[in-house]
């Protein structure tokens, strides 16, 4: 698949809300995935599909999800954006927050192979 064709089916499938799917047939094996930050228990940086659906099935278990919307995609050769907005409670302290953040995904032989995410500071 091209960057495009990627590109576009991850904005699809997070459309939906199938985040999960989305990484599963998405991403390549070998995926990096880095965080502005760390986020204990969590490294900043995760390498390998693994931890990477590790990661994300973390983070849907322990939010709930009010809202939430995904612009993009905007592709430029091997690499594409998509601004992602939601509205989540936090389970464990019932903290709701609205977020807003940019992932930038680079494509390598028809998969993700890494995704970096950039936050708008409150």
């Amino acid at each position: 698949m091209s960057a495009k064709e990627v590109a576009q089916k991850l904005v699809d499938l997070c459309k939906k809300g199938e985040h999960l799917q989305a990484v599963q047939t998405l991403y390549s094996k070998d995926i990096v995935s880095v965080e502005p930050m760390a986020h204990p228990p969590m490294p900043a940086e995760m390498n390998g599909i693994e931890a990477v659906q590790g990661k994300n099935k973390w983070w849907l278990d322990n939010h709930i999800i009010h809202s939430a919307s995904t612009v993009g995609p905007f592709v430029h050769g091997d690499k594409f954006i998509v601004e992602f907005e939601m509205d989540v409670t936090f389970k464990p302290t019932g903290k709701r927050t609205q977020m807003r953040e940019t992932g930038l995904y680079t494509v390598a032989e028809g998969k993700v192979a890494r995704e970096e995410f950039f936050y708008l500071e409150a």
